[in-house]
């Protein structure tokens, strides 16, 4: 027989953290014994959050920053008191959501102009977009924590240190072009074709603008947007529940599906991403039809995310329906795949009647 492990048949002093941790499991044990659940419920990981737990309904483009930690603990902790408080939170939580992605890079380009600050300075739209490079990764990391189902630590903090490396090359390439765009840069053409910028002396600065458009356009989004829709997929893959009845998303909920679409709708046009979105959305549909067979279903965070994704695709589908015959634009986007960017028709069917 061989020498007992250290530790091995005595009882070792326990901190009190965990004796708080056992209690609350135990607790969890008995209310699912009780309701008529046998063992965990599926894709529990002890971690607190479960399959339809609605007092966690938030997407991460519309999320609360601040949370109750106190009434978050005794909301875990005691499950009587969460089956008759979780509605009312929900509906807190869902008329105090923050859209982040829509109010950081989005709403200050309209409503602060750039024509209201120095060129030579970063505008009120360049800062907001710094708080979003540090706003977003927090709320990625945050809703990765609480998915059942999550990637290795080490692949989560490439994913968020790569995600930030790629916004931060965007949000200077964007500055850059919004400033040409002020100065007559015209979107629809390419990097040569520009009148402010094929009569440049000596040539090589051409090469040096055409430098900036690939870290923006390519090298930027492609560090940005992988990572950002393999955590988003890893999320969704955590959001089924066995009961039909958390199958289904309260009304404040429904008001916030339009707006997300609309702002997933601008992600995939003007980052030219639809080949990584589409892909991501079948996978997410095969995902649903697979745990559909062993009779699971979305929850009110895989409904919302998987709802505002189909209405992205049809707004893509119908914006690429309304353009299919423009000349300028075809011949700027020759491939196969034709989703013009929202950018370039503001430069030629807006800026130009101006």
């Amino acid at each position: 027989m061989g020498k007992p492990r250290p530790g091995e048949g005595r009882d070792l002093p326990r901190s009190p953290g965990k004796l708080v941790a056992e209690q609350s499991s135990a607790t969890k044990g008995v209310s699912h014994t009780k309701a008529g659940t046998q063992g965990p419920l599926v894709g529990d990981t002890g971690s607190g959050h479960e399959p339809g737990d609605k007092s966690l309904y938030l997407l991460w483009d519309s999320v609360c920053l601040s949370e109750d930690t106190f009434t978050s603990v005794l909301l875990r902790g005691s499950p009587e008191i969460a089956e008759n408080s979780v509605g009312a939170k929900e509906v807190l939580r869902a008329s105090g959501l923050c859209p982040v992605n829509v109010t950081l890079p989005l709403a200050p380009q309209l409503v602060f102009p750039l024509e209201w600050f120095p060129l030579s300075k970063p505008s009120v739209g360049d800062y907001f977009h710094m708080a979003y490079n540090i706003i977003t990764p927090f709320l990625l990391l945050k809703l990765i924590e609480r998915s059942p189902r999550t990637l290795p630590r080490s692949m989560i903090y490439v994913s968020i240190i790569t995600f930030i490396m790629g916004a931060s090359i965007h949000l200077v390439g964007d500055s850059v072009n919004h400033r040409l765009i002020f100065s007559g840069y015209q979107n629809h053409l390419s990097v040569r074709e520009n009148p402010i910028i094929k009569n440049l002396k000596p040539e090589t600065l051409i090469d040096s603008f055409e430098l900036l458009y690939y870290y923006d356009e390519y090298l930027g989004h492609s560090l940005w947007y992988i990572p950002f829709f393999l955590i988003l997929f890893m999320y969704f893959s955590g959001c089924f529940t066995p009961t039909k009845t958390e199958s289904v998303m309260p009304g404040a909920a429904l008001l916030l599906v339009v707006p997300s679409g609309l702002y997933y709708w601008y992600l995939v046009t003007e980052g030219q991403i639809f080949i990584l979105f589409i892909f991501t959305f079948f996978a997410m549909l095969a995902l649903v039809l697979h745990q559909k067979r062993k009779r699971l279903f979305l929850d009110s965070n895989g409904l919302f995310l998987f709802y505002s994704f189909a209405i992205t695709l049809l707004l893509v589908a119908l914006w690429v329906a309304w353009l299919w015959n423009d000349p300028v634009l075809r011949k700027k986007y020759p491939g196969v795949i034709y989703v013009p960017e929202p950018w370039a028709f503001y430069t030629l069917h807006v800026s130009s009647r101006h």
